[in-house]
């Protein structure tokens, strides 16, 4: 019925624009960024070493033909063309890894190879997250947070299935992606309940019409499935990877299918694993509530322009009175409404960064003293990848369409009403949207999988896991719960004090070093290694 706030990476919001991104953060996610469980196709024994067994030699042996890159696509994000430095590829998969020797999915890859040659350890896969995040354009815009890594590393990403150019899901078009965005998500009547679950069923009708094809075979499962394979043909034996957000979430599951196949591995701004669409609902609206308030207390030291006064109560007061406004009277913003729905959406777009929250305070001045929504407006379309010709990306189709394929839980309006209290109590300002969010699997066409992902790995060698003590989207508990879930020796958690979703990517130097003597040099780093 609405949508929901997903768990991902982002660019830099002071050039507004977000890169990708979580997993419903309500609706389908379970924890805070995706999904999944190991029943998407019979599972691999879990000390299994090989994604070979069964896969025709016409996959495992096919030889990928690298060529320059041209811009990415709408349905990735757009964007420039990368330098010369980067090359393309298709991988070839099976569709249905239940039917390994039927119809294919073409997978949509991007590599730059190592600078030393002679010091090559092979190729760090990276996942950014979503699920549906594009990874093509999203590796090139990061690389320069990359360089050292680069040094011994061939640097990989790629567009999962459903995403992107790898069959990317397709559902409502542009004009009517604008017309669902803007149809009220946490209903206040039974008439705006009718209107927003025929919204809903017009959406998945649409995905089931354009992409019904794949939309069985999205799931986290498949995906890992992929990257084993994806690890024997580009030469690897074991798997080096780095997932953030939602990918950390895919390498878990990978480890639980691949333990043996497990190399140098990092999974930063973790899902917890444990938790299913409600506890991963009402964690992140503890996240999102507590980035929010941190913003407030920063804001306050600024002085009267503060837009959310002394913060704490009063800031969440404020907030809530312009959304309602918005709710009664929304904004117009060239041809659009700015909405309740649109207003909150940006807010939690421009909590993933502390760099956002000059734009953040920019945008709720000139609504809430000016009555204009611009800026928010710009910060909902950046997270909804949206560009400035009214083109959508696919990230919210493959969002959902990977959500719901790993999920079982399907929720009633019943059910997102039982929830608004508890989600309320969490956040103020985000509880209800999420809470409502729960039913946005519910009428989908594919069933899901499993009621939550299955990440034990024992026998793997070491997985690093970061938790930011500040992450709004996948809150720092999930790093524990996802080291406590690979298992002893597996799961190593190392802690950022810091503000922002992830913690690679913020620049911190203790971090970044303890991070790369561990991919470079395999340095374990010791056990509760903090850095701040």
């Amino acid at each position: 019925m609405s949508r929901s706030i997903r768990t991902t990476r982002t660019r830099s919001l002071v050039a507004a624009s977000l890169v990708i991104a979580l997993g419903a953060l309500t609706g389908c996610g379970g924890g805070g960024g995706g999904k999944d469980k190991n029943t998407a196709s019979p599972s691999a024994p879990s000390g299994s070493a090989s994604s070979a067994g069964g896969l025709p030699g016409s996959l495992t042996g096919q030889q990928l033909r690298w060529h320059s890159c041209s811009a990415p696509t709408p349905a990735q994000g757009g964007g420039d063309a990368p330098g010369d430095a980067w090359e393309c590829a298709t991988l070839k998969a099976p569709l249905d890894y239940a039917k390994p020797g039927g119809d294919t999915i073409d997978l949509a890859l991007i590599r730059t190879k190592a600078k030393d040659s002679k010091k090559r350890i092979g190729s760090l896969i990276f996942n950014f997250g979503g699920p549906g995040g594009s990874g093509i354009p999203t590796l090139p815009g990061f690389a320069e947070d990359y360089a050292n890594l680069n040094s011994r590393y061939d640097l990989v990403s790629f567009d999962p299935r459903g995403v992107g150019e790898s069959e990317g899901v397709r559902c409502l078009d542009d004009k009517d992606l604008d017309a669902y965005f803007a149809v009220d998500g946490s209903p206040d009547d039974a008439a705006e309940e009718k209107t927003a679950e025929e919204n809903n069923k017009k959406y998945n009708d649409a995905c089931r019409q354009n992409s019904g094809r794949v939309l069985p075979y999205v799931d986290t499962v498949s995906a890992a499935r992929d990257m084993d394979l994806m690890r024997e043909v580009l030469g690897d034996k074991k798997l080096y990877y780095f997932g953030i957000s939602y990918g950390t979430e895919l390498g878990g599951v990978y480890a639980h299918l691949f333990p043996k196949n497990v190399g140098r591995s990092v999974l930063d701004a973790v899902v917890d694993p444990t938790e299913d669409p409600v506890k991963g609902a009402i964690g992140q609206a503890k996240g999102f509530q507590l980035a929010l308030d941190n913003y407030m207390e920063d804001c306050a030291k600024k002085g009267p322009l503060c837009p959310t006064g002394k913060g704490g109560a009063e800031g969440n007061a404020k907030i809530t009175a312009m959304l309602e406004q918005l709710d009664r009277q929304p904004l117009s913003v060239g041809g659009r409404k700015l909405t309740q729905d649109l207003a909150l959406t940006g807010i939690a777009a421009a909590l993933y960064e502390k760099d956002a929250w000059n734009i953040l305070t920019l945008g709720l001045n000139e609504t809430m003293r000016l009555h204009k929504g611009n800026t928010l407006m710009m910060l909902a379309d950046s997270y909804n990848s949206r560009d400035q010709q009214g083109r959508y990306g696919n990230i919210l189709a493959a969002n959902k369409a990977v959500n719901c394929a790993d999920d079982k839980q399907r929720y009633t309006v019943a059910d997102a009403k039982a929830q608004l209290p508890a989600l309320r109590a969490a956040s103020p300002v985000f509880g209800e949207f999420m809470a409502w969010g729960l039913t946005a699997c519910t009428g989908w066409p594919v069933a899901g999988k499993t009621d939550h992902p299955e990440v034990s790995a024992p026998g793997a060698a070491p997985i690093v896991v970061v938790g930011n003590t500040g992450d709004p989207a996948t809150p720092y508990e999930g790093a524990r719960k996802m080291a406590e879930g690979l298992g002893k020796g597996v799961g190593v958690e190392v802690t950022l004090h810091g503000q922002g979703h992830g913690g690679y990517n913020s620049g911190n130097a203790c971090l970044t070093r303890t991070v790369d003597a561990y991919l470079l040099d395999g340095k374990v780093p010791a056990a509760g290694t903090s850095c701040s």
